[in-house]
């Protein structure tokens, strides 16, 4: 690739970094600050999905694949959190 494209693909990773941070403080805030459960819930959903895209860039960036696995675990356990805290709160437990 060409300096120019190596120069933009750069910028355009450190910003995409800088927003994920900024989403992830905004999503702390209310994971912190919702007024209800479900609010909460929802600011953790946020926060680990954006963390996981903060992964996915770091690996980009840095070119290794490693990252790109380890996004994908946190992507499943998020998933499986999510799941037992909307269960959690419908029916009041996890397991039967």
């Amino acid at each position: 690739m060409s300096a120019v494209t190596v120069s933009v693909l750069d910028w355009g990773l450190g910003l995409a970094q800088g927003m994920l941070v900024l989403a992830m403080a905004l999503a702390t805030w209310r994971m912190l600050r919702g007024p209800r459960a479900q609010d909460r819930i929802l600011g953790l959903d946020t926060l680990y999905l954006n963390g996981m895209l903060a992964i996915v860039v770091h690996g980009m960036r840095t070119g290794s694949g490693l990252y790109f696995e380890a996004a994908l675990i946190l992507g499943m356990i998020g998933f499986t959190a999510t799941v037992a805290l909307a269960k959690f709160l419908m029916q009041g437990e996890v397991v039967q």
